[in-house]
């Protein structure tokens, strides 16, 4: 399964649709992105913490993305 990078144009439009959501609110829109951020985070703990290396050929799950 590839997962095929975001265009300019998917993230200009994901950006209008999060500050309609949050009625233009740009704070709100921030906060929500953050938790969702931290919330993630915590989901990765814990097949990070579960897996062993040998589970994924050596792969482990990482908390940054890879640039």
């Amino acid at each position: 399964m590839s997962i095929k990078p975001a265009t300019q144009m998917d993230v200009a439009f994901e950006v209008k649709a999060t500050l309609a959501f949050h009625d233009e609110d740009v704070k709100a829109t921030i906060a929500t992105l953050l938790g969702d951020i931290k919330h993630l985070r915590m989901q990765l703990g814990l097949p990070k913490a579960a897996m062993s290396r040998g589970m994924t050929r050596g792969w482990t799950p990482t908390f940054d993305r890879e640039v």
